[in-house]
């Protein structure tokens, strides 16, 4: 049996507003690009996607089973501009068939820097996903798939059962992303690595009329799944969600797609679909993989260039975390919040300089003109937020 894990990132940062020197104040976020964009994919994306999940777990009758994490920043934006989004995410989650897991409430890049405001992050995340879920996430994901080894022993000290990852092949060599793994030195936590050939059909080259394989059907795509019997136990795919009808839009026919496919992947009874925490519980590990250099799923590298690559980002993601001990003994909860929403890792992938094939990507609803623009707007940001701490 081959069982089909769909997991969905559903992220959107506070976009900062145009703050100069000459600027004061407190007033950093763009509330109106903010409302705009949400509202935008709310309508494109989050609706009209959530409404088909929910028919297709109808219509199968609790067969077809999903996975999402929601960052704490997209919930208060779904709760400020777009609360129908939020109800419709409440009304999958009542289901019983839709998991929702665990990841850091700002979508930092906090583990890399400080490991105290890393699990402090986490846990304000699982608390926010117990109070409107009534879930206790099992399964951890950090930002963007980053991972390494380091990173799994203080997940399990967390108490979490798995967590998910990029199936990069500079870790995975000649093994399969269709397998479970186990991280070294790990007793219990099990590691679903993302299929990301089969994963980036969906969400990158499905509407690519240059394709080979275009167009994609749902009856194509299952006989893929299908190749996984005997090879493996998982196919893991995990997108963004927006990669339905924003990324890739209504006329491409993914919407019909995604509404055909649970039904050609089970036709055969060999098949089936897993939550993330419903995978790891039926299969065995096969084995450990190592992973000591961080990974993730961005670029064609799987690596973390797209937040450290230059020296504009190294320098911004280190002066915010210099500020980290001043911030967090201060007391005041306005300027914690404020230089949280600062640690935001689309804030570093705008200041990206990798403009070759990944070049596209990067300017996805980026408000700069250049990664320099960015940079100085975020250090403006950054001396403010450092001007406000007490003594």
């Amino acid at each position: 049996m081959a069982s089909v894990v769909f997991y969905f990132q559903v992220h959107q940062p506070f976009r900062l507003r145009h703050y100069s020197i000459f600027d004061s104040g407190s007033n950093y976020f763009d509330d109106e690009a903010n409302a705009a964009i949400c509202r935008k994919v709310a309508d494109k994306c989050y609706l009209p996607t959530n409404a088909l999940i929910l028919d297709l777990i109808r219509r199968h009758e609790g067969r077809f089973r999903v996975s999402y994490s929601l960052t704490g920043l997209a919930v208060e934006q779904f709760r400020r501009f777009a609360p129908d989004v939020l109800n419709s995410f409440l009304e999958l989650g009542a289901t019983g068939c839709v998991e929702f897991i665990a990841e850091t409430y700002y979508h930092s890049l906090a583990f890399l820097y400080r490991r105290d405001e890393f699990i402090d992050q986490t846990q304000a995340h699982r608390a926010m996903i117990a109070d409107l879920f009534g879930q206790k996430p099992r399964v951890f994901r950090n930002t963007e798939l980053t991972y390494n080894n380091d990173m799994a022993q203080v997940v399990e000290q967390m108490g979490f059962d798995g967590v998910i990852t990029e199936g990069a092949d500079q870790v995975l060599g000649h093994r399969s992303p269709t397998y479970l793994y186990s991280p070294p030195n790990c007793k219990q936590l099990r590691m679903l690595l993302k299929n990301y050939r089969l994963s980036d059909d969906i969400a990158f080259r499905f509407g690519n009329r240059d394709w080979q394989e275009w167009p994609m059907t749902a009856e194509k795509f299952a006989a893929w799944v299908h190749r996984i019997n005997g090879n493996g136990y998982v196919c893991n795919l995990f997108m963004d969600y927006e990669t339905f009808g924003e990324h890739q839009w209504s006329d491409t026919g993914i919407f019909d797609f995604l509404s055909e496919l649970p039904g050609k992947v089970m036709a055969s009874g060999d098949n089936d679909f897993l939550t993330v925490s419903e995978a790891i519980d039926r299969y065995p590990t096969s084995g450990e993989l190592d992973v000591p250099h961080m990974i993730s799923w961005a670029d064609t590298e799987r690596d973390i260039s797209a937040w450290l690559g230059n020296s504009m980002q190294a320098n911004a993601l280190y002066e915010v975390y210099a500020l980290a001990d001043e911030v967090r003994d201060c007391g005041d909860a306005a300027l914690m919040e404020d230089w949280r929403k600062l640690q935001t890792s689309d804030h570093f992938y705008y200041m990206c300089t990798k403009y070759f094939a990944d070049g596209d990507v990067h300017k996805y609803f980026n408000p700069y003109q250049s990664p320099y623009d960015s940079y100085i707007n975020y250090m403006n940001i950054l001396d403010s937020i450092r001007s406000r701490i007490p003594g």
